[in-house]
């Protein structure tokens, strides 16, 4: 994202606020937007026990509006992008927030490495990635794992879904990143607890930056 301080900032799918605090913290102005009245209890207790500005709106994210919410700077959508049923309308949804020349951050489970047919194969080389019905998108969960897409599952689309969906909602994509299993990512996934060598072969997560280019004069 860069340095965000005075920018306004919309946290998309902000759950309980973690991510919209942060930037608040770095001086951004922040509205988080997200489906679940329950977390934004939670995150409207957070800002009332220690306010930060942040103003928290109950919305669909595959039906945003920027008459409603006005135009931000950036938009950023931290593992939720993977949650929400359509991709499509929700990326419409940001690039109409979005200003000429804003960004859009998101963050997801690698979809390369997180089917519904995954797992792991001990070899003599050590742990490797199984794959299967990576072309096969639609919801999946995990009754086995702890992490997501665990508990509430996971919507798998293919990595060409996700970059031709952007393209087609005018978004560019500008630059990827891959972190691999490092002991922060693995934190944050819940994966560092199962003690699984084969994420420090294998990216955990998928990081796109992507802008809305600016009108022409």
């Amino acid at each position: 994202m860069g340095a965000v301080e005075g920018s306004r900032i919309c946290d998309l799918a902000c759950g309980q606020g973690r991510v919209a605090r942060y930037l608040a913290d770095q001086g951004a102005h922040i509205i988080g937007i997200d489906l679940s009245e329950k977390l934004l209890t939670i995150a409207r207790r957070q800002e009332e026990n220690n306010p930060r500005g942040i103003e928290y709106v109950q919305a669909d994210a595959q039906n945003l509006d920027e008459q409603v919410l006005g135009l931000f700077d950036g938009v950023v959508c931290f593992m939720a992008l993977m949650d929400i049923p359509e991709l499509a309308p929700t990326l419409h949804s940001v690039a109409r927030i979005l200003r000429p020349g804003g960004w859009f951050v998101f963050a997801i489970l690698h979809p390369c490495f997180h089917t519904s047919q995954s797992g792991e194969m001990e070899t003599p080389e050590g742990a490797v990635r199984t794959i299967g019905k990576y072309l096969v998108e639609g919801y999946w969960r995990s009754d086995i794992r702890p992490g997501p897409p665990g508990k509430v599952g996971s919507y798998h689309r293919t990595l060409s879904t996700y970059v031709n969906t952007l393209t087609d909602a005018g978004l560019q994509l500008v630059r990827l990143s891959e972190p691999g299993g490092t002991a922060a990512s693995g934190d944050s996934l819940s994966l560092s607890r199962l003690n699984r060598p084969v994420w420090e072969q294998v990216p955990t997560v998928l990081v796109a930056s992507c802008r809305k280019p600016k009108e022409s004069v």
